[in-house]
C-alpha cells in the first residue's frame, strides 16, 4: 500500500434541511507532506468534533482503487483525490484484508486502524444526492479511520507497512457490515467489543447487539 495523495480541507459550507452548516469534507490534494497529530491532521478543517477528529478518528484513509467505481456513478462531478473526504488516498488499500487494531508505519507516523467511515448527511450534501449514502453502504468499501500512536509527517510515496497485527481481527469490511446489517454477526461482535482500538462508546453500542 502506498500514499498517492495527501489531502486537506479549508472551512466550507453545505446546506442540510435548509440550514447552512460548516464542514471540512471538501478536501483537496496538497503539494507537500501533512502532519498526523494525536487528534487531527494538522491544518485540516474539522468542523463537527462530535463525529470527526479526536483520538479514534484522527485521520481518514480511502482507497484510490475505488475511485473508478464512484467516477462511473457520478461522471458529472469534478473528480480529484480527496473527493471522498479522505486525508490520505492510498493505492492498494483493501478493507477486506485490513483489520481493526492493525498497526501500520507510514512515513514518520505510527497509526492504528479504528473503524470504518459511516456515510452522513454532510457527505450526501457535498455529493449532491442522498442516494449516495445507501450506495456507499451497498458498495461496502468505506475506507478507515486511524488513531495516531506516534505523531509525524507523511507524504506522497510513503508506504503503509504492517508492524503489528490485531489481536482481535475483524476486517474493516466486516465491521462495516456489522454496523449496517440487521442480523449482526455474533462472532464479529464479540471480537469487536474486546478490541481497545475502538472507542469505548462505540464498543458499548456494539455490546447491546450481543445475544
Amino acid at each position: 500500500m502506498k500514499i498517492i495523495s495527501t489531502n486537506l480541507a479549508k472551512p466550507a459550507f453545505v446546506t442540510i434541511n435548509g440550514e447552512k452548516q460548516r464542514t471540512g469534507i471538501f478536501k483537496k490534494p496538497t503539494k507537500g507532506s501533512i502532519y498526523l497529530d494525536k487528534e487531527e491532521v494538522k491544518g485540516d478543517e474539522v468542523s463537527n468534533r462530535k463525529v470527526h477528529g479526536g483520538i479514534y478518528k484522527a485521520c481518514y484513509l480511502f482507497s484510490a482503487d475505488h475511485y473508478p467505481y464512484w467516477k462511473n456513478l457520478y461522471p458529472q462531478l469534478d473528480w480529484h483525490y480527496g473527493m471522498l473526504g479522505e486525508n490520505l488516498t492510498v493505492e492498494g488499500l483493501d478493507e477486506t484484508k485490513m483489520c481493526i487494531g492493525d498497526i501500520y508505519k507510514v512515513g514518520h507516523a505510527l497509526v492504528q486502524v479504528t473503524q470504518p467511515r459511516e456515510p452522513c448527511t454532510t457527505f450526501a450534501a457535498k455529493m449532491g444526492t442522498e442516494d449516495i449514502m445507501q450506495q456507499f453502504i451497498a458498495h461496502g468499501r468505506p475506507g478507515t479511520y486511524v488513531r495516531v500512536l506516534q505523531q509525524g509527517e507523511v507524504t506522497v510515496g510513503d508506504a503503509l507497512e504492517l508492524v503489528e497485527a490485531s489481536k482481535h481481527p475483524v476486517s474493516v469490511t466486516d465491521f462495516f457490515k456489522v454496523l449496517f446489517s440487521r442480523e449482526k454477526n455474533q462472532e464479529h461482535l464479540n471480537l469487536l467489543v474486546k478490541n481497545e482500538a475502538i472507542a469505548l462508546y462505540k464498543r458499548e453500542q456494539l455490546q447491546r447487539f450481543i445475544k
